[in-house]
């Protein structure tokens, strides 16, 4: 007998989760969600920053920033004092190095467990989403909202939040793609209640701290969940797709 070649001994080779989509389930259009999210995404800051790039304000963005300060101050914000500390720490989770951290460790991880196609989601959605938020900075370069004081320094622009957005972007597609790799039903809805907790939070602490307006943030978050969504359904399409194909062998 001649020996098995590495082809025909990878072939035998059980699937992985990370290979192929669960069985005995009923599978939606995978690809076109993935399309339709990111054409929602898009279509989110397209339409808000052509809104706000004309001059127009929304009314509600002047009365949440106003009723989150001391009346009479407002460079004070209300709550006990540990909570200015608090929104501090918090926005720290959104910024470029902590997310950059996240994806590094992340993506390492995967790498280790042999969890390629997840790697390579995590990698791309990330990325992409990333620089969609900078090129959306800097096509409505709306000024930081002027109405309070800062509590923390800032220098890009306002629209849409970047903190808000790429926290978004890079906590929910790894939360996402990653769920789609844990056998715990559990533990998938732990993993995606925490997330969002986090996404929102980071939110709420950017218009606390008086950096941006709550329009920002709200683009922000709807922007990152399609993106996210659109990454989570790439991965769904793919390992549908690989598990098709092995069960043709």
């Amino acid at each position: 007998m001649h020996p098995e070649s590495p082809l025909e001994t990878l072939a035998d080779t059980p699937a992985t989760p990370d290979q192929i989509a669960p069985e005995g389930i009923t599978h939606p259009p995978y690809a076109f969600i993935a399309l339709l999210a990111l054409a929602g995404a898009v279509l989110v800051i397209a339409l808000l920053g052509s809104t706000i790039a004309r001059g127009s304000q929304f009314d509600f963005d002047s009365a949440i920033m106003l009723g989150l300060r001391i009346p009479g101050d407002l460079a004070t914000p209300v709550g006990p004092v540990w909570l200015r500390q608090a929104m501090i720490d918090v926005t720290a989770l959104g910024g470029g190095t902590v997310l950059t951290i996240v994806v590094v460790l992340t993506i390492g991880y995967l790498l280790a467990g042999r969890h390629f196609l997840t790697a390579a989601l995590v990698f791309g959605g990330t990325v992409s989403g990333s620089n969609a938020v900078a090129l959306g900075k800097r096509l409505v370069a709306r000024e930081r909202p002027a109405l309070v004081d800062h509590l923390v320094e800032v220098s890009s622009a306002s629209f849409p939040s970047g903190h808000a957005s790429n926290s978004a972007i890079i906590y929910l597609t790894i939360a996402l793609t990653v769920m789609q790799i844990v056998p715990s039903r559990a533990a998938r809805w732990y993993l995606f209640g925490a997330t969002i907790a986090l996404v929102t939070l980071i939110g709420v602490s950017r218009v606390y701290l008086g950096v941006h307006w709550p329009s920002d943030v709200l683009a922000g978050w709807s922007a990152g969940a399609l993106w996210a969504l659109a990454w989570w359904a790439l991965g769904s399409w793919l390992r549908l797709r690989l598990r098709l194909r092995l069960a043709r062998r």
